[in-house]
């Protein structure tokens, strides 16, 4: 069986696709696994999210995946305008979708989250907002969702190898103990994934940016 972890797909269905072909997943046998952010930015955000219902693919928890709920409790004057948008068509089977990812995924030696972790603290114990948003750790040992500070993934020693995704800004990030998928497809850049057991690289060119890459 092999299994696919996808960096961040953001709507960007058609490059999904194309990375799921050139992998040869079998979807009878092999395993598609999302580190959030399916939604927002890009083209065709429920699109996505009918191909992982269709595969029955497992996705931890994103920033985008989180804003684009707030619709669902009431918040819609405090969405931005692309996550509304996104909201706005989705059906039930979309929303229980979305509504039952979890913030990790655990698989053998391995931690799937969609931001980060801090050192020596067990997910369990960090608070939802770390999970989903994380990129830093400043020099006092605070997490931050921005550029001031060292890369977390830079400082995680393990024992679990963690897969995240989040920080198209960084690109592909290769430490001995976590690895960043997001390589900013929905910023004209490319869409990159872990392939299991072998444990090797692939990815696909954006067919075309969709938003401007801020930091």
């Amino acid at each position: 069986m092999k299994t696919l972890i996808v960096g961040d797909v953001h709507g960007c269905r058609e490059e999904l696709e194309q990375l799921i072909e050139e992998a040869g997943l079998d979807p009878k046998r092999d395993q598609l696994i999302f580190v959030g952010d399916l939604v927002a930015k890009g083209p065709d955000s429920k699109g996505v999210l009918k191909l992982a219902q269709k595969w029955k693919a497992k996705c931890v928890k994103g920033n985008h995946d989180q804003h684009v709920l707030k619709f669902r409790r009431g918040k819609a004057k405090e969405m931005r305008p692309h996550h509304l948008a996104v909201a706005k068509t989705l059906d039930e089977d979309d929303w229980r979708y979305l509504e039952a990812m979890p913030l990790w995924l655990r698989l053998p030696g391995m931690l799937v989250v969609h931001a980060g972790v801090l050192p020596g603290v067990k997910p369990e114990d960090m608070e939802p907002a770390a999970l989903m948003n994380m990129r830093s750790i400043t020099a006092d040992g605070r997490w931050s969702s921005d550029f001031d500070g060292l890369p977390w993934a830079s400082l995680w020693s393990g024992p679990e190898r963690i897969i995240f995704g989040h920080d198209a800004v960084r690109g592909l990030q290769q430490y001995p103990q976590a690895l960043g998928l997001d390589t900013g497809c929905v910023y004209g850049f490319r869409m990159t994934a872990l392939m299991l057991p072998a444990n090797v690289l692939m990815s696909v060119a954006a067919h075309k940016p969709w938003c401007p890459l801020e930091a």
